[in-house]
Formats: structure tokens, C-alpha cells, sequence
């Protein structure tokens, strides 16, 4: 096996709500709801659907009173943390926190005076909840935009400092940054420069960054090289769908850089003229059924005897196509034979037998650990 050569950039450790954000921590995925947040029963529903494909912390846009109000209730009914997105009236941050928010996600600079915003930090130290600041390159100070002309690295640095700024003289470190763009090259650029002059933990995200395949595509490439570089402690893929589809394909930008499992990791041939198997097919109808796994494991499903064999090997179960019947290995080594026409009934069972014995070897390592200490 070739050794992961990404060492993450070391940053301090803050909490939102039950999990860790930065230091030693997994990489979190978030996603934000686009419900009505007073629509509490939609915007529940759409939280558990991203909680279940895996979504780590979650985000509400809280624009009014009756807003808060109704995060209250949403609070009551979820379990992961919520962060929640407040701009320009602090009185709804102070609402909130009071509310059981786990993280305010504010720009300092856009909640109004000095005495405004150490009301909201008093409120955030009382309740222990944490903050994000949130620069974008498309919503930059006046002045800002004046001196650089245009968003550049640079200017969005120098905003996020300028917010950053205000937390310190208020003594208050428990932030997390972000300084998103809609462009890659900025993006990166952006938070290249602000991870070499802080150590808080940094929020990762390419902001409005399209439609599902192209905007993926961009956070992937941005967010990937960053984090290649041990950027980022956590993120968000911004994408104009379901944030759902966000969750996952965060964990598959993580899953492919081996910086965190979080159920199958597929790997299938492209598919050609040597498949003995409709490989595309076989695998849509094998993604739907098995996307409500978790437990990290490899699959391999090759249409062919050319890469078929090597793929398998690696993998927790492999298969190698072929008509009438196709050969199954299981961790490394030949197992049986199954047929072709079965296959996503025979793929689905044998993984969920696997999650089965991955489970049962896990607990059975808690129980003989907590004796052995």
C-alpha cells in the first residue's frame, strides 16, 4: 500500500456542538438547508436526509425573529449540531444562541458596532457555542473592493483578517474561517494565504460553485489541491441540489484523497466492448441500494478477466465479470463463483453480510479493549 503523504496543517480544536472541528479531528462534511426555515417540518425532514448519507453539522439561514423562533423547534428535533447563518442583526444571533445553536456563522463586520458584537460573543462564551466567519469574494467591504479593484486572494484575506481582528480584541478563539469564491484559482489562493498567517481551523468551500456536475467538479478540484496541501478541517460543496448530494460527494473528494471513510468505496471499470455484464447499470442500481451503508469498505466491480483479478484482490470484495458466471474474491483471495445475471442481488447481499462481520469484529474490539485497560 502506498502511505497517504498528506500531513494536515496543525490548528487549534474547537467544538460545534458534539463534534471537533480542526487539530487532531476527521474532516467534517456539512450541508445547509434551502427549505423555508419556518417550514420546521420540511426543514427537519431535509436534515435527516442529509444526516442519513452522513452530513457531520448542518446549517440554517435564520433572516428573522420568527426565524429563530423556529430554529428553536428545529433544534428540539435533530440531533446533529446546527449552525446557524445570521447577517446584520444581532439581536437574532443572541436569540439563537439562546435557542441551543451550536455555532454562529456571522461576518463581525457586518453585525454593526463594537458593543453589538461583543453583546454576541458574551452570548457565544455564556452558552459555549463556537463561531464562523464567512468572507465572500462576491460580497467584499466597499472599501475593500475599492483598493483591489476586484476579489483577489489578497482581498479576502485581508477581510478575513479584518473580522479576525475583532474576535481577538474581544479575547474570543473559538472560529472557525472560510473565504470562498466562485473561481478555483481564487479559492485556493485565498486560503493559502489566510492558513499561513492563523492556526483557527479553516471551513472549506468553493461558494456558488454551479450545478451538480459542474459545481462537483470544481469543488473537487479546488477543495481536493487544498486539502493535498493539509488545508481544511472542514466543508461544504456548495452546489445548486439537493443538499444531500453535497454530503456525498464531500465524503467522495475525502474518500479519494484516503482522508476519511464513510461507507462503500466503489471501484468499476468505465466499462467497454470486453464487459461481459452491463457495468453502468449494474452499478446505478448498486449506488441506490447500498447508499444507506456506512461502514467503510472496498468493492470492486470490473466487467472483464484483463483488471478484473488485480482490482478484486485489493478490495473487501471484488468481482470479475464473465458469462454465465462471474468469480467473487473476498478479502484478497478467490471465493466462489455467482451469476452474471444476479449480480446486483448477489453484490448487495455478500455487503450487507460484510457490514454484518465488520460490525460484530469492531464491538468485539471495544469490549476486549475496555477489559484490557
Amino acid at each position: 500500500m502506498i502511505e497517504n503523504p498528506i500531513k494536515r496543517r496543525p490548528t487549534r480544536k474547537i467544538r460545534v456542538g458534539s463534534v471537533y472541528v480542526g487539530g487532531d479531528a476527521p474532516i467534517s462534511i456539512q450541508s445547509m438547508t434551502n427549505t423555508e426555515t419556518c417550514d420546521v417540518e420540511a426543514t427537519v425532514a431535509q436534515i435527516q436526509r442529509c444526516v442519513d448519507v452522513g452530513a457531520d453539522i448542518m446549517r440554517v439561514s435564520v433572516p428573522t425573529m420568527e426565524a429563530a423562533a423556529a430554529f428553536g423547534e428545529i433544534r428540539k428535533r435533530v440531533t446533529v449540531p446546527l449552525v446557524a447563518d445570521i447577517h446584520f442583526d444581532y439581536k437574532i444571533a443572541l436569540a439563537v444562541a439562546d435557542f441551543g445553536a451550536d455555532c454562529l456563522r456571522i461576518n463581525p463586520g457586518n453585525i454593526g458596532s463594537e458593543a453589538k458584537i461583543r453583546e454576541v460573543v458574551a452570548a457565544a462564551k455564556h452558552h459555549d457555542i463556537s463561531m464562523r466567519i464567512g468572507v465572500n469574494a462576491g460580497s467584499l467591504e466597499k472599501d475593500i473592493q475599492k483598493k483591489y479593484g476586484e476579489p483577489t486572494g489578497q482581498a479576502l484575506l485581508e477581510s478575513a483578517m479584518r473580522h479576525i481582528d475583532i474576535l481577538d480584541r474581544l479575547d474570543f478563539q473559538e472560529f472557525k474561517v472560510s473565504v470562498k469564491a466562485s473561481n478555483v484559482f481564487l479559492t485556493m489562493d485565498a486560503y493559502r494565504l489566510l492558513s499561513a498567517q492563523i492556526d483557527n481551523p479553516l471551513h472549506l468551500g468553493v461558494t456558488e460553485a454551479g450545478v451538480y456536475r459542474t459545481g462537483s467538479v470544481k469543488s473537487a478540484i479546488a477543495l481536493g489541491g487544498l486539502l493535498m496541501d493539509g488545508v481544511g478541517d472542514t466543508m461544504r460543496i456548495s452546489l445548486a441540489a439537493e443538499p444531500e448530494e453535497e454530503v456525498k460527494i464531500g465524503f467522495d473528494i475525502l474518500k479519494s484523497l484516503g482522508l476519511r471513510s464513510n461507507g462503500i468505496n466503489f471501484i468499476a471499470c468505465p466499462s467497454c466492448s470486453r464487459q461481459e455484464f452491463n457495468v453502468i447499470k449494474v452499478m446505478q442500481a448498486l449506488e441506490e441500494r447500498l447508499e444507506d451503508v456506512r461502514t467503510p469498505m472496498d468493492v470492486s466491480v470490473i466487467g472483464c478477466k484483463v483488471n478484473g483479478p488485480g482490482e478484486a484482490k485489493e478490495a473487501d470484495i471484488g468481482v470479475v465479470g464473465a458469462a454465465p458466471r462471474s468469480l467473487v474474491y473476498r478479502n484478497g483471495e478467490k471465493s466462489h463463483l455467482i451469476d452474471t445475471n444476479q449480480l446486483v442481488d448477489e453484490i448487495e447481499s455478500m455487503v450487507r453480510q460484510r457490514v454484518v462481520e465488520l460490525e460484530e469484529a469492531k464491538s468485539k474490539e471495544i469490549i476486549r479493549t475496555s477489559f484490557s485497560e
